[in-house]
């Protein structure tokens, strides 16, 4: 009992240093809001160019009128110069990294070299990013009229030791298009079709075409181009008008919850079982030990540095991996951490089963879904008031969850299909059991409800790995206890998690489309 009691301590205070360092590795990674921010841009910039005669689009009209600016290039740059400040901020601080790691002592050298590695890679994609913006901004500047300014970043661009050859080539190519003295270099329109997606394609073929005075070619992009436009709106529509709605509804249910509680204090419909608290059976060495032998020891360090690392090196991969095979290794690895989690909760408790029956508590009667899809609603604003809060706080870093960044590029329908599978159904399922079934009501033996909800949901935040979600995610938890303590019942929770996280990859793939 003693060696199992030091050996917890010795592997908790590992896991602490392990989710610590992680954690503040994060800071230098780049977040994926910025990435949203300009794939919705692109949208907008496309839906702009809709011009339908035909009146039996009259709602689509008013849709394109709701969500487009009356400037909508003059809001594109200043969306993209915003993003491309905090992508230089990155940048700067990524390269002051570096500079430090010149000075590591010789029994660090490995993991320096480690650490240099990650920042190497960290510093190449931020430069990506930044060409790439730059090479849009040229064009908004150039279909703005400011052609001055257009060739001076292009360049800019062009001069850059560490562009992207095909990314500097069209750079100069567009410098062509727009000069003074105009002049079409050979393989520009390939170049063109190659690097530039959506509006900035069409911007650019357009100036091509006329430049050519290829008439043919010119009314085939116009035709396509408003075919594309249309398609934007809709898109507009789908990523916008369902958070709105829900938005209302989430912002009218908080009113009536306060209301409610203010006039009927613990009478309230709100807080039922408010004061019901778990029989809990086991202290928190047992609970301790649920999540520093099941979710590190078993989880972090065995399958996610031993089993997955032997599983790439058996199998026949070629590289880059292609998405559907990494849709495949992200829902490989989830199922097996979420086995090996509820392994290690199995044997912990066994010893006290049959447990209360308030424990792990899912079952398909009652007003399951009604607290769940309320919940939906209810989380919305108090995530998105937030998470803008947030943003202030971390300026475009602290990392992002990688399946988010790997749907928002996927445009396959089967990776896709398996990363709804891994985030709207396994996720749900894994993490309600274990964080809303298990470690909430245990922490209530030791905190009042509240407490027990806000300490959950911080752990749950934490275990995601990424600096900047913490707060957000902390938040969405503290939803999904109080939706569970309320209802008594996991399927609410797991809804509410389930249309949160398929919702998320509905409208990354929509955004995603946007860049193809």
């Amino acid at each position: 009992m003693i060696f199992k009691r030091l050996l917890l301590i010795l592997i908790t205070l590992g896991a602490v240093f392990f989710y610590s360092q992680t954690l503040f590795d994060s800071w230098e990674k780049p977040q994926i809001h910025g990435n949203l921010e300009l794939y919705q841009t692109n949208i907008i910039l496309q839906a702009q160019e809709w011009n339908p005669e035909n009146n039996a689009f009259k709602n689509l009209k008013t849709l394109k009128v709701a969500f487009v600016s009356k400037q909508p290039l003059e809001t594109a740059i200043k969306q993209y110069e915003k993003v491309r400040k905090s992508a230089a901020g990155n940048l700067e601080k990524i390269q002051l990294q570096l500079t430090k790691q010149t000075d590591i002592s010789v029994s660090n050298l490995e993991l320096g070299k480690n650490r240099q590695k990650q920042l190497q890679v960290s510093l190449q994609q931020q430069r990506k990013v930044i060409d790439r913006i730059d090479l849009h901004l040229g064009i908004m500047q150039a279909a703005q009229a400011n052609i001055d300014r257009a060739i001076q970043i292009w360049a800019d661009l062009k001069e850059s030791s560490e562009i992207d050859p095909d990314i500097g080539e069209t750079a100069l190519a567009l410098s062509g298009l727009w000069s003074d003295s105009p002049k079409i270099l050979p393989g520009s329109q390939k170049l063109i079709e190659n690097n530039l997606t959506g509006w900035f394609r069409f911007a650019s073929l357009s100036k091509l075409y006329k430049l050519q005075q290829t008439e043919e070619n010119l009314s085939d992009l116009l035709f396509s181009n408003q075919k594309n436009a249309e398609e934007a709106v809709f898109k507009l529509g789908i990523v916008s008008i369902p958070p709105l709605i829900t938005g209302i509804l989430g912002v009218a249910l908080l009113i009536v919850i306060i209301i409610q509680r203010v006039i009927r204090g613990r009478n309230s419909l709100w807080a039922q079982n408010e004061d019901l608290y778990w029989l809990t059976p086991w202290d928190g060495e047992i609970t301790l030990q649920v999540f520093i032998f099941g979710f590190f020891l078993t989880g972090q360090v065995f399958i996610g540095q031993f089993i997955m690392p032997l599983i790439l090196s058996i199998l026949p991969l070629t590289h880059p991996i292609n998405i559907q095979t990494q849709a495949l290794l992200v829902i490989s690895s989830y199922f097996l951490v979420a086995f090996g989690v509820l392994t290690v909760l199995y044997f912990s408790i066994k010893n006290f089963l049959p447990l209360h029956e308030g424990w792990f508590h899912l079952h398909f009667q009652g007003k399951w879904f009604l607290w769940g899809s309320c919940g939906y609603c209810v989380a919305g604003p108090i995530v998105v008031f937030v998470s803008a809060l947030n943003q202030k706080l971390f300026q475009g870093q602290g990392g992002s969850n990688p399946l988010l960044q790997l749907a928002l590029d996927s445009q396959d329908t089967v990776a896709l299909f398996i990363f709804f599978i891994t985030a709207g159904v396994a996720a749900p399922l894994f993490e309600e059991y274990l964080f809303r079934g298990f470690l909430l009501p245990s922490l209530t033996r030791y905190f009042s409800m509240w407490g027990a909800i806000t300490v959950s949901s911080l752990l749950f935040a934490i275990v995601h790995l990424n600096l900047s979600e913490i707060i957000p995610l902390t938040a969405l938890g503290m939803v999904l206890g109080f939706v569970y303590t309320r209802s008594r019942n996991l399927m609410a929770p797991i809804v509410l998690h389930s249309i949160w996280n398929s919702s998320t990859l509905v409208s990354l793939f929509v955004l995603g489309s946007s860049g193809k």
